[in-house]
């Protein structure tokens, strides 16, 4: 939508009136002396000077033999040029913009290790028995990765790049591949009146080793909090829970070292559901870890967005 400011009289002293949402002067050529034209969102504005065409001067002008040829331009054609301009720029300013996500400087991200098919099946079937019981939560996808979380923080999104190499380095002198974890339990971590649910894994000093070298190389690039823009979100932040920003924002505190809790998160329920979950017997199975990703987060904690794949040395 565009808009047409108020237009000063022109020097000749003829008054200028509307006609037809622009301006002419009456028994005169349609011209004006200046326009401003701005795009409703306020992104591209411009000014255009053109001269009034005054009766007296026209005259006086086609008198002599001697004198240019005039073209005069119609303000309906002139609107038309000014239109088309501004819209241009309008459309230029528009994709020149950055995304929200590009403006944000931090990001919370999720260094994870990737489970074997052995975990992912249980993990998808007990997923599929929470769905059926709270179909209001999240289905594991591919925007909801099976994980076991190392480390969760905020990071500056301009030292991304620096974070995956450093993590990187630190991968090539373990054997995650090799290591035979345990399940053992499910647990859930409440939001009443619903829960998120996982499957719990013995923290092992292999485990515990990893994290505590991802911690020491990461730590340099993180900042102390962060915002919902951080996450991945499909709901302009709103999904992004306040737990989860403290959570992130304290996870070595919280998370790490002898309070380390690893995991493979499940889905949601309601906590009555839950606890009747975690009182059934549960069969413990081993499974290994077969890749190495950082993952932007999401709500709950979700390993929404697959920002690197690491490398893990057979």
């Amino acid at each position: 939508m565009l808009f047409l400011d108020r237009l000063p009289q022109p020097p000749c002293g003829e008054k200028i009136r509307p006609l037809g949402g622009a301006y002419a002067k009456s028994g005169a050529p349609q011209s004006f002396t200046f326009v401003r034209i701005r795009t409703i969102a306020g992104i591209a504005q411009c000014a255009v000077t053109a001269s009034v065409v005054c009766p007296e001067r026209e005259r006086a002008t086609r008198k002599s033999p001697l004198a240019p040829k005039r073209k005069v331009l119609t303000m309906a054609k002139f609107a038309e040029w000014l239109a088309a301009l501004c819209l241009s720029w309008a459309i230029l300013f528009a994709y020149a913009a950055p995304s929200h996500a590009q403006q944000n400087p931090v990001t919370a991200i999720d260094i994870a290790l990737e489970p074997d098919a052995t975990m992912i099946k249980r993990a998808q079937a007990d997923n599929a028995r929470l769905l059926k019981a709270f179909p209001k939560g999240f289905a594991l996808d591919a925007t909801h990765h099976p994980h076991v979380t190392i480390l969760q923080q905020f990071v500056r999104a301009a030292d991304l790049e620096k974070v995956y190499a450093v993590v990187d380095k630190v991968l090539a002198d373990e054997k995650p591949t090799s290591w035979k974890l345990r399940a053992y339990k499910y647990y859930y971590i409440p939001s009443p009146p619903i829960g998120l649910a996982g499957i719990v894994v013995e923290p092992t000093p292999d485990l515990l080793r990893l994290q505590q070298k991802v911690i020491d190389v990461v730590v340099p690039f993180t900042v102390k909090t962060g915002t919902p823009a951080a996450f991945m979100s499909t709901e302009d932040g709103r999904d992004i829970q306040k737990f989860l920003l403290e959570y992130v924002a304290n996870f070595v505190k919280v998370a790490a070292g002898k309070r380390f809790n690893p995991h493979v998160t499940i889905g949601v329920g309601k906590i009555a559901y839950l606890k009747s979950m975690l009182a059934e017997p549960f069969e413990a199975f081993t499974f290994s870890p077969v890749g190495a990703s950082v993952y932007q987060l999401g709500s709950f904690g979700t390993a929404r967005k697959e920002l690197k794949a690491l490398t893990l040395t057979p």
